[in-house]
């Protein structure tokens, strides 16, 4: 039995199904709590804006619901963890898989597969439901939780420099040339920095060079008189659209291809990417922390169910698991200031904490 790395059949569907189920159930009670205090702070903004209603906090309980699943997914693996093998353990089903000649990391085996399983549909999760429901949430909080656009790709309050003027944009939509602008202010200033002129419109296109507006409206600000443009007029001719994607690129609002796509246009365009290179190598390396939480909890499922042994061994595992997801934040934020490498900020803390929990187990159980 020593050969094979899982237990019997009918050992790994108990307590696969022990775990799953642990999951699913410690998942939906941090979920449903944190939703509840985030809807408390939320809701007088939503129901601020005129119209809204109990289908706005829906709308907005919807498009966060995505998110808290993500980001307390992996802390709902080591509490299950934890929970589970504290269980086996109180019930001797632990000494007794050992005394039947089964290692520490075959009976730890059948929570590996389900925490693998994990990794993989967080990885589908983040890539098709979270990233969508952020971009949308971002946009629709932008506009005070006004009518939600209707295109999901869109960067809100896009704020570009052209020169010694300044370029504004409500919302912009698409990419490279056929990126378009909606709800465009331009504002001329002179030398000193003070604004003489404000050029506003409610669509402009990319004219490359410049932004073509259309229906545009000129104020002057000395003498507070606006006039009606009877043509289009072509402004902002130092706004490239490579500066839109510099300023308003939200790796979190962003699948793992389309992020590589603004990496690579920004990178073309001679700019530093290392914290979009950091938070790329997150998105495949973040969903692995799932896989990591069964070897970081499983102190708690050996030694002695006596003495207050086992709650302190409960302890130590969910510091060290804690102690992953905080040295994981630091990392990440080393490498977004270029403190770290993109690739070492997001896979140092997974091989550091791999390293240690199959010490503590090695030392301690084998």
């Amino acid at each position: 039995m020593q050969l094979d790395f899982m237990p019997s059949r009918t050992m790994t569907l108990y307590m696969a199904k022990m775990f799953a189920l642990r999951i699913v159930a410690v998942l939906l009670m941090l979920v449903i709590v944190l939703m509840m205090l985030d809807l408390l702070g939320e809701s007088g903004k939503i129901l601020e804006f005129p119209g809204n209603g109990q289908a706005q906090l829906l709308t907005y309980a919807g498009l966060r619901f995505p998110q808290l699943v993500s980001r307390f997914l992996p802390y709902s693996v080591l509490l299950a963890t934890i929970i589970t093998l504290m269980t086996l353990n109180q019930n001797s089903e632990v000494i007794a898989m050992k005394a039947s000649g089964l290692s520490a990391h075959q009976v730890l085996a059948p929570l590996f597969m389900v925490a693998a399983v994990t990794s993989l549909v967080t990885f589908g999760f983040n890539e098709r439901v979270v990233t969508r429901a952020t971009a949308t949430l971002k946009a629709w909080q932008a506009v005070d939780y006004g009518k939600i656009p209707g295109e999901s790709e869109v960067r809100p309050n896009v704020w570009l420099k052209d020169g010694d003027n300044i370029m504004f944009a409500k919302a912009v939509f698409g990419e490279g040339t056929a990126m378009r602008m909606q709800d465009v202010n331009w504002y001329q200033r002179d030398p000193s920095g003070m604004v003489t002129r404000i050029v506003s419109a409610k669509t402009a296109t990319f004219a490359n060079p410049g932004w073509k507006l259309e229906d545009a409206e000129s104020f002057d600000v000395q003498s507070a008189q606006s006039k009606k443009l009877a043509t289009p007029v072509i402004l902002g001719k130092g706004v490239m659209p490579v500066q839109v994607l510099i300023s308003k690129t939200d790796a979190d609002a962003e699948s793992l291809f389309r992020l590589s796509r603004s990496i690579s246009a920004i990178r073309e365009a001679g700019y530093r990417t290392s914290e979009l290179d950091a938070k790329w190598w997150h998105k495949l390396s973040g969903p692995l922390s799932a896989l990591l939480m069964p070897l970081l909890g499983a102190v708690a499922g050996f030694g002695l169910a006596r003495s207050g042994t086992l709650f302190v061994r409960a302890v130590i595992g969910m510091a060290l698991g804690f102690a992953y997801f905080v040295v994981d934040n630091a990392a990440l934020a080393m490498g977004n200031f270029g403190g770290y490498p993109p690739f070492l900020a997001a896979w140092a803390p997974f091989f550091l904490f791999l390293l240690i929990g199959e010490t503590v187990l090695i030392r301690t159980e084998e």
